[in-house]
Formats: C-alpha cells, sequence, structure tokens
C-alpha cells in the first residue's frame, strides 16, 4: 500500500535478452552468442534509465526485477552498475524486494555475494525439470545437480528468498516424473515455485519438431499433472497464489503481483513494457533495433495504447480471476462505476459446477466477499474468463448462445476432482 494518500509506488522492470543459448520452447525477447553486443547494450539502458526516471519523481519504486533471457548470464557486475542507477533516484524503498533471474550453469558464488551485497534479496532459477534427459531433450545447458548446488550457493551467498521455475507437459514426461520433479523441489526448500504448463510457440524448434507429436502429454494428462501439482504444494505449505504460483506465507512475488493487480510498472530494454499514469506503451523487441535507437536518439517505443475504463475494468476481471485473491463488488463498482450483478450470476454458475468459490469477508461487509476460482477453475480459465468479459456487457448468461456453448464445452472437458489423486508420498 502507499506510503500515505499522496504517495505512489511503482515497480521496475529491466530486460536482459542476453543468452547461452536459446531453449527450445523459447519465444521471449532474447539473443544466443551475441555477447559482443552486451557494453551496447548496458550502455543503451543506463541511458533510457537517465531519461525516464526523472519523470518519474512522484514515484517510490518498491520492486526492482531484472528478467530475460538469462540476467545471471549477463554478468552480476553490470546488473550491480544498473541497480546502482536505480538507487540513484532517491526513491527506491529498503524495504523493496530485488529480484535477479538465474539459470543454474551461470550462477557464480562470486556474482551471488556481489548481488547479495548491492541489495538484491530474491533469486529465480530456472530449474525447469528434475529429469536430466528431459532438459536435454528441451535444449537446457544444465543438470538436476547443477540446480542443487545453485541453490546451495545461493542460501551461501545470504538469500532467503528463492523461487524455482518448473515445467509439467513436456515430451516424454510421465506423471511420475512430473511427480518426483515437484518431489525434488520441495526438497530444496525454496520460498517460491512456478509452475507453467508447456506451451508450445509457433517458429520454435520444439513446435516444429514436438506439434501433434504423441511424445507431448494430452490435455487431459497435463491438467492431472497441474491438479497434482496444486495438491501436492498445498500440503507442503506452499498456497497457490496465482494461477502458476505457489509461496510459503508472506513470499509471494510482489513484483509480479503488480502485473495481475493492475498497478504500476516500468520497463527498461528491449520488449519491456511499461504501465504508468493510465497509459500502456512497450520498447523495440529488436535488441539492435533498441540500442540503435537509444544511442541515436531516436523514438524506442514500439506500440503504446492509453488504457480507459472500460479497459480497467476487463483488465481487473482478466488478471484478477487470475489470483487466489480474486475480485469483490465493491472493487469492481468503483472501478467500472456499474453493476457486479451480472458478474455474480456468472460466477454462482461457476461456484455451482466447482469452478469458483465465494470467500466471506471477515468482517461481514458483503460487498467486500472474494469470488476466486478453484483449481479446476483455473484449468479453463481463459474460457471462464471469457464469459465474465461478456457478463459485462449486460447481457444475460440464460439468453447469450456464446456463454451457453462455451459453458457446455467446459463442461465436457473439465477433468473430475477426483483426478488430482497423488502419484507419490
Amino acid at each position: 500500500m502507499p506510503l500515505n494518500q499522496e504517495e505512489k509506488r511503482l515497480g521496475v522492470y529491466i530486460h536482459i535478452p542476453f543468452c547461452a543459448s536459446r531453449c527450445g520452447y523459447c519465444d521471449f525477447c532474447s539473443l544466443a552468442n551475441q555477447d559482443k553486443l552486451m557494453p551496447h547494450y548496458q550502455d543503451a539502458l543506463l541511458i533510457q534509465m537517465r531519461e525516464v526516471f526523472p519523470q518519474l519523481r512522484e514515484y517510490y519504486l518498491d520492486s526492482v526485477f531484472f528478467g530475460g533471457g538469462t540476467p545471471s548470464y549477463y554478468g552480476a557486475e553490470r546488473l550491480a552498475e544498473l541497480l546502482q542507477e536505480v538507487k540513484r533516484t532517491g526513491r527506491l524503498l529498503k524495504s523493496s524486494e530485488i529480484t535477479v533471474e538465474c539459470n543454474p550453469d551461470s550462477i557464480k558464488r562470486k556474482g551471488l555475494r556481489l548481488l547479495r551485497r548491492e541489495g538484491v534479496n530474491r533469486i529465480s532459477i530456472g530449474a525447469q525439470s528434475a529429469n536430466d534427459e528431459i532438459l536435454r531433450l528441451i535444449g537446457r545447458r544444465h543438470t538436476w545437480r547443477q540446480v542443487e548446488m545453485a541453490v546451495k550457493r545461493a542460501k551461501k551467498a545470504g538469500f532467503r528468498n528463492i523461487s524455482l521455475d518448473l515445467i509439467y507437459g513436456l515430451p516424454s514426461q510421465s506423471k511420475d516424473d512430473w511427480a518426483r520433479t515437484l518431489a525434488k523441489a520441495v526438497a530444496l526448500k525454496p520460498t517460491h515455485i512456478s509452475c507453467y504448463g508447456l506451451r508450445l510457440e509457433e517458429g520454435t524448434p520444439m513446435y516444429r519438431t514436438y506439434m501433434d507429436s504423441p511424445l507431448l502429454p494430452s490435455d487431459d494428462e497435463q491438467a492431472d499433472m497441474y491438479l497434482y501439482a496444486v495438491d501436492f504444494l498445498e500440503r507442503r505449505g506452499y498456497r497457490q497464489y496465482e494461477i502458476s504460483n505457489f509461496a510459503r506465507p508472506g513470499f509471494e512475488s510482489r513484483h509480479n503481483l503488480k502485473y495481475w493487480r493492475v498497478q504500476e510498472y516500468v520497463g527498461f530494454g528491449a520488449a519491456a513494457h511499461s504501465y504508468v499514469a493510465g497509459l500502456r506503451y512497450s520498447c523495440l523487441s529488436n535488441v539492435r533495433g533498441y540500442i540503435s535507437g537509444v544511442l541515436g536518439e531516436k523514438n524506442i517505443v514500439e506500440e503504446q495504447e492509453p488504457i480507459s475504463q472500460l479497459d480497467q475494468a476487463a483488465e481487473y476481471i482478466m488478471l484478477g480471476m487470475r489470483t487466489a485473491y480474486g475480485i469483490c463488488r465493491e472493487d469492481y463498482t468503483r472501478v467500472y462505476r456499474s453493476s457486479f450483478e451480472p458478474l455474480e450470476q456468472i460466477l454462482e454458475a461457476f461456484a455451482a459446477n466447482g469452478w469458483a468459490v465465494k470467500v466471506p469477508n471477515r468482517r461481514g461487509n458483503r460487498d467486500r466477499d472474494r469470488w476466486r476460482f478453484t483449481p479446476s477453475g483455473f484449468l479453463v480459465s481463459n474460457v471462464l474468463i471469457g464469459m465474465l468479459l461478456e457478463a459485462q456487457t449486460r447481457e444475460k448468461f440464460s439468453a447469450n448462445p456464446w456463454i451457453r456453448e462455451a459453458f457446455e464445452r467446459v463442461g465436457e472437458k473439465l477433468p473430475l476432482p477426483e483426478a488430482s489423486e497423488p502419484y507419490m508420498n
């Protein structure tokens, strides 16, 4: 929450697009074997930050996230220099969450110690799988043993907030294999775990190799893996707070919550996005174009659009329902200034099917009762959120053919609760 009514908070995202090699499923803005561009990219980042930060003097900065790409491959010294530039604003709060994404093969003891001294207090490690054969199959450069060593080194360097990224639905991955990956991940005692279902993006090597391949788990098998993860992690103290994210109490990613709560953030670097003062914009996604644009004092904004009140309301639904926090009548009517009844009608139908639940407000304020999806609802959230957005137009649930058809379609595909029986104890 803000320090007071007048002061506002802002998250900072810094995109590092460099990698030692590209993974087979990656469609992010990243470059492999382009180390020669790093010094020029660093110069461009520093120039952009020095131009933008003076325009944001009314904000306090309460989160910094170095994402990629592979920030740890970029080098701790460069990351420290960028963080020092953030500190020079005089607006970075001491309580800020400062995260660096790392790959296990590029985490070095010296670099970790430097980052910790500079104030980085959260490390996010791309582990993906505990099966070394699957790691090789998807183009990862590390082994599970290196994941274990990376966590050990991070803890020894003083990091207490460590997150692991995992992927399910990988080629040749079985339910038992996924269960073993989760068990090994939990054994490392991270504070946060992200579980992402594999998405084959057109243009990636894995799309060309595995699209429609029998080696990929089916949709039902992926759903089963997801429900198992929710149950397994919940029983081990990791609370689900967003579709793909689980954390020990108090260790939710504060920076990522900004996106899901439609809060403000500013992005630096190629393909970085920003949402400030009602305007959403993104930087050029071409790394060389970004560098030459900044150094040549040219426009580097690729897209921009003002966010209307209607857009804000839609995003409140889309992003809020991704989280375990959900949405409520009071927040919705304050943002959208319209009746919550059409939404509640749909949500009650979801609840009758086991896809949503209403969490009563502890103080008895019914306007603050929160609606959120159950794990089964999260599985089909895209369709369900579409129904809620349709309800914004005030069209009746019972009279809308699109809603009826989508509702029936979801009901046919939704796995039964029993599908979440554990595979391992």
